[in-house]
């Protein structure tokens, strides 16, 4: 069996199996065998083979000859279209990986990711079936564009993981064993822990599949710790534990008003009797993206808007992030800072010094939150990434996003931020300056380099560290009062 039938088998034996959400240790596949891994993968791997076959009627993938991961052929849309659905964008980098400079050696990674593609979540299908079902209730159309909505079924999940998701986590895992190798021993195994939503749970553990295939199943990490997201649980990888922070979407809706107000006069035109409203454009359009990554090619709803048209609705869901978690909220970047401080425990190889989101049970107990590790992996969901990059001070704007007027060259682009399976990475960095030893940070979110202006960043995006953890007292002090602004 060869090593990319391996990695095939790997990824969709996690794709689908479900997972104890409240469970602290998690781990498939260290008390296996890799010869008791070969006959069970023999076998599981002709049954998806053949499924996958029946499903599609054609295979969607191929495998690459640098890591011996899949690597998706396409889906048929344009990459201006797919990369504007932002926070449903599958996967793509931002920039190339640069390595750090020559005199500069890797010393630690913390990574945090965000779970793979998945179905919408409840709120988000009951919205996007108010404008579906209004096109549905009408039995003729005056544009032939529309008429599969005759045979139109929803066959769309409620907010799991789907295959394409569960591909993207085992790519990365792959991605950053052969990136990073050269920090893991069997003694130093990347320390890996999740949020308690089951997507998150799952892209995990395909992380850690994708990790122990590229290694040759030599190394094999294993998810260590759960975070529960029950109500009222510290979680510093989920943004629900500030229950004064909510969304301000005045500034979007004038932008939506704007950009839908032309594509509401057409549709309607092509539907009559569907009397669609600038609410019902905005929230339909996600639909092609979902429908999209779960069946592997183009959904009929994509054709339905130009590349203009998804770049506007791009925008918007910008303003709304930008005003949700992000810098726009006055309660957005706080959600943050529970993260940004066990980074800088991890960073310092200190303990946890921290009075908002951080669980102080598993923060200060060396099983479930070391601080001797080389690699740390944490995985989560977009909206808290929004509010730990805010929090370090990433993506910051002279002029908050213009409602009336797009900006082509803005930097805050969720797309580029958060689009399924985003990640930022901290290196931690030793590096010769003439002689003397000096550690550094660098910063990169999708593969890109951020410029950390704020602690006096070199060329090379690297700060010291001493340098960094200053420029970080927005956390290191709590918030500075705003974390009490969340309850009072």
């Amino acid at each position: 069996m060869s090593r990319d039938d391996e990695a095939t088998l790997a990824l969709f034996l996690h794709a689908d199996k479900p997972t104890p959400p409240h469970r602290t240790h998690f781990d498939k596949w260290s008390s296996c065998s890799n010869r008791c891994f070969r006959c069970i993968a023999l076998l599981a791997l002709v049954l998806f083979l053949s499924t996958s076959y029946l499903r599609y009627g054609h295979w969607h993938s191929c495998p690459s000859p640098q890591l011996g991961i899949v690597v998706e052929t396409g889906v048929g849309l344009p990459k201006e279209v797919q990369q504007a659905w932002t926070t449903y964008s599958p996967y793509f980098a931002a920039a190339d990986y640069k390595l750090p400079p020559e005199h500069c050696e890797i010393t630690q990674v913390n990574l945090l990711q965000r779970h793979g593609a998945r179905f919408p979540t409840a709120s988000s299908s009951r919205k996007m079936k108010v404008p579906l079902q209004k096109l549905m209730d009408v039995t003729s159309y005056s544009d032939k564009t529309f008429e599969f909505l005759n045979t139109f079924e929803w066959d769309l999940g409620e907010a799991d993981l789907i295959p394409r998701g569960a591909k993207e986590a085992f790519e990365s895992g792959s991605e950053h064993y052969m990136r990073y190798k050269h920090l893991i021993t069997s003694d130093q195994l990347p320390f890996v822990r999740a949020s308690g939503g089951q997507r998150v749970i799952d892209s995990a553990a395909n992380w850690t599949t994708g990790f122990a295939v590229s290694s040759g199943h030599v190394y094999l990490p294993k998810v260590s710790v759960i975070i529960s997201e029950a109500e009222g649980a510290n979680n510093t990888l989920d943004d629900s534990m500030c229950p004064n922070a909510h969304s301000i979407k005045e500034q979007a809706y004038v932008w939506r008003d704007s950009f839908t107000a032309a594509i509401v006069d057409r549709i309607n035109k092509a539907v009559p009797g569907a009397d669609l409203d600038n609410a019902d454009i905005a929230e339909l359009m996600p639909l092609c993206a979902f429908e999209t990554l779960y069946h592997g090619t183009a959904s009929p709803f994509c054709g339905l808007f130009t590349v203009e048209e998804w770049q506007a609705r791009e925008y918007y869901s910008d303003i709304l992030k930008y005003y949700k978690t992000g810098h726009g909220n006055p309660l957005g970047p706080v959600q943050g800072i529970g993260y940004v401080n066990e980074l800088i425990a991890r960073l310092l190889g200190k303990p946890v010094e921290d009075q908002t989101q951080t669980n102080r049970t598993l923060d200060t107990s060396p099983v479930t939150f070391p601080l001797d590790r080389n690699f740390y992996a944490d995985f989560s969901h977009d909206n808290q990434m929004v509010a730990i990059y805010s929090a370090i001070g990433l993506f910051r704007q002279d002029e908050p996003p213009s409602p009336w007027k797009l900006d082509p060259a803005r930097t805050w682009r969720i797309s580029r931020m958060t689009p399924f399976s985003a990640r930022m990475i901290t290196e931690k960095l030793r590096c010769d300056d003439d002689g003397e030893d000096k550690e550094y940070v660098r910063i990169l979110v999708n593969d890109a380099v951020q410029p950390l202006e704020f602690c006096g960043a070199s060329e090379e995006g690297l700060c010291e560290v001493s340098a960094f953890m200053e420029s970080q007292t927005y956390a290191r002090s709590n918030g500075n009062g705003d974390w009490d602004q969340c309850f009072s």
